[in-house]
C-alpha cells in the first residue's frame, strides 16, 4: 500500500508520510531516564498521540523499561470519583491486557477492599513490585477528566511519586492533553484559594508543548511524496504553505492531501501550483473538516471571546488587555493565537480567515437577499466608492439592530463590514486580512478578477485616528503598489449625531488618493 498524507488519527511511518517525530522531541527521553513526571500539552491534531505512541514503541524496543499507552478519553464523562476512578482502573487494565508487559494478569488482583482514594495507587504499586523493569505510563487526554475524578487521580499519582523508592511505583508518568498544567489548577479550584500544601501538581517536573513544523521540515515531509511519486512541491509552494499554515501539522498534511487526492485526483504528472494551494485552503475552510469544526466551536467559549475580540477590535482602549491572563494562556494552549513582541495574532493566516468567516457567516446569509452585485461593472471591476457609500446607508439604518445579534458585540462593526464585502466577492475573489492586537487597525485587501482594493478599518479613538490611519493605509498600499485606498472609520461614540458621524472625504496623501469613509 502506498503511503499518503494522514489527517485522521495518529500517524505511523509504515502507512503515512511523517516528519521524524522522535528526533524533534529528544527531551522526553531525558525526563523518562530521570524518573520524572511531566506534562505534554499542545493543540488538537498537532501530533501528540503520534508522538507518545512512537515513544511507547521505542521504549519497549530498547528493552530498558516497560512503556504503556492509556487514553482517558472515555473517562471524561464521569465527574464523580466514585465512578471515574474505577473507569481509569479499567482503562489501565485494558491497556495492559493488549501489551507485552509480563504479569499483566496480576494488575489489581488485591484491590477489592481499596477505596476510591487509594485504588489506582495500590494497584500500580503492587504491579510495579511484580515486574522486573521500571514502568512508564503515558496518560493521553488527561485534560478530559473532570473535577473530583481529576483531583483524586492526581493525588494518587502524587502519593506514589513521593513514596518512591521505598514503595515501588511508576518510574515516569506523562500527562498528555491540550492544556498546560496551570489550566488544570484553575479548573479544579473553582473559587478555592488553594489546593493545599499537598497539591497533586507539585510533582510535575516539566511542562512543554509540541512545535509546529518548520519550513525545512515541511520540505522534508513533502519530499517523501516526491520520492514515492515523482510529483514535486517546489520551494516557493512550500514557502507559501508554511506562511499560510505557520507549520500547523494538521493543516500542512491536509493541504497536501487535498491537492493530491481531491484537486489533482492522484494525477502525479500534473505540476502543483500556488492556485492549487489556494483552492485546497478554500476547500478545507468551506468543508469544515473536524479540525476546523473544533476550532469554530471554541469561538463560542467566553474565555476565547475575551482574547479574540481584542484582536479584531482596533480601539485605543484595547491596549489594557492583560497579557498575563489565564484565558490568553488557554487560547495559546489550544493553538488559536500566537503572541510575538506584544503583538497578538491568530495562530496562522488560515485560522484568521476561518475566525472572521465564522463570526460573520450568519450575517452573510441574512444579507443575501439585500445585496446585489450591482457594484460590479462590465469590466468586472468593483465600484468600491459606490459600494462603500451603500454600506454607509446600510450601517446607519441597521447597525443598532444587527449588533445585538452578535455574541462578539464589540467587534460587530468590523464583522458586519467584512460580511458585506464577502457577500459581494463570493465566487469571484478573496479578501486578504491582516489583523492583530496591538496595531489598532485591520488591513484588508479585496482582490477581485485580478484587481486590488486596499482598505483599512479603524475605530474612532481621538484626534489622531485619521492621521494615523492615513499613514498606516499608505504604507499598506505600498505593499500592493496601489494608488487608491479606502480608510473606514467607525465612530461608536453616542454624542455625535448620525449626520456628524457619516461623511466621505478624499485625501491626497503621499502621491495616493485615500477615501475616508466615516460610519
Amino acid at each position: 500500500m502506498e503511503k499518503y498524507f494522514n489527517t485522521a488519527g495518529p500517524c505511523n511511518e509504515n502507512d503515512h508520510y511523517i516528519v521524524p517525530i522522535l528526533e524533534r522531541n529528544t527531551e522526553i527521553m531525558q525526563l523518562v531516564h530521570r524518573g520524572q513526571y511531566f506534562v505534554i500539552h499542545a493543540a488538537r491534531q498537532t501530533g501528540k498521540t503520534t508522538l507518545i505512541k512512537a515513544f511507547v514503541n521505542k521504549i519497549n524496543k530498547d528493552n530498558k523499561y516497560y512503556a504503556l499507552y492509556c487514553t482517558l478519553e472515555a473517562v471524561q464523562v464521569f465527574i464523580e470519583p466514585e465512578i471515574g476512578i474505577k473507569q481509569i482502573f479499567s482503562v489501565i487494565k485494558k491497556a495492559l491486557k493488549y501489551s507485552k508487559i509480563p504479569y499483566k494478569e496480576k494488575f489489581g488482583v488485591d484491590t477489592k477492599d481499596e477505596t476510591t482514594s487509594t485504588l489506582i495507587n495500590v494497584a500500580l504499586s503492587d504491579f510495579c513490585m511484580e515486574i522486573d523493569k521500571p514502568l512508564i505510563i503515558f496518560f493521553d487526554e488527561i485534560d478530559g477528566l473532570e473535577d473530583g475524578t481529576l483531583v483524586t487521580f492526581l493525588r494518587q499519582l502524587r502519593d506514589g511519586f513521593v513514596n518512591r523508592p521505598e514503595i515501588p511505583f511508576v518510574h515516569s508518568v506523562a500527562l498528555v492533553g491540550m492544556r498546560n498544567i496551570r489550566d488544570y489548577k484553575s479548573k479544579i479550584r473553582e473559587g478555592r484559594d488553594t489546593l493545599g500544601s499537598k497539591s497533586p501538581f507539585n510533582i510535575i517536573q516539566k511542562s512543554f508543548t509540541l512545535d509546529n513544523f518548520t519550513e525545512k521540515e515541511i520540505d522534508e515531509l513533502y519530499k517523501q511524496h516526491t520520492i514515492a511519486t515523482g510529483q514535486v512541491f517546489e520551494k516557493q509552494i512550500i514557502k507559501y504553505i508554511c506562511k499560510q499554515s505557520n507549520g500547523q501539522p494538521w493543516l500542512v498534511n491536509a493541504i497536501a492531501k487535498e491537492i493530491i487526492e481531491q484537486i489533482l485526483k492522484n494525477n502525479f504528472s500534473e505540476k502543483i501550483t500556488k492556485r492549487h494551494v489556494q483552492q485546497a485552503i478554500q476547500n478545507i475552510i468551506l468543508r469544515r473538516d473536524t479540525h476546523i469544526d473544533s476550532l469554530l466551536d471554541k469561538l463560542k467559549d467566553k474565555r476565547v471571546q475575551e482574547v479574540i475580540e481584542p484582536i479584531i477590535i482596533t480601539t485605543e482602549e484595547q491596549n489594557k488587555f492583560n497579557f498575563a491572563s489565564d484565558n490568553l494562556q488557554y487560547c495559546k494552549d489550544l493553538g488559536i493565537v500566537n503572541e510575538i513582541n506584544d503583538i497578538l495574532k491568530p495562530a496562522n493566516p488560515i485560522y484568521a480567515e476561518i475566525i472572521i468567516r465564522e463570526l460573520s457567516f450568519h450575517m452573510q446569509k441574512e444579507m443575501k437577499s439585500r445585496i446585489k452585485n450591482v457594484w460590479i461593472d462590465k469590466n468586472k471591476k468593483i465600484d468600491m466608492d459606490s459600494l462603500l457609500k451603500a454600506f454607509q446607508i446600510f450601517w446607519r439604518e441597521n447597525s443598532d439592530i444587527w449588533i445585538e445579534k452578535y455574541q462578539y458585540k464589540e467587534a460587530a462593526p468590523h464583522l458586519i463590514l467584512q460580511a458585506f464585502l464577502q457577500r459581494i466577492i463570493n465566487g469571484g475573489g478573496e479578501v486578504l486580512r491582516e489583523y492583530a492586537y496591538g496595531t489598532k487597525r485591520i488591513d484588508l485587501c479585496v482582490i477581485f478578477k485580478g484587481n486590488k482594493y486596499p482598505i483599512e478599518l479603524k475605530i474612532h479613538y481621538g484626534d489622531k485616528t485619521i492621521p494615523d490611519g492615513l499613514e498606516q493605509l499608505a504604507e499598506y498600499m505600498d505593499g500592493f503598489n496601489e494608488k487608491i485606498g479606502w480608510l473606514i472609520i467607525f465612530d461608536r461614540r453616542k454624542t455625535p449625531t448620525w449626520d456628524e458621524k457619516i461623511y466621505w472625504k478624499k485625501e491626497n496623501y503621499k502621491d495616493k488618493i485615500i477615501n475616508i469613509v466615516a460610519c
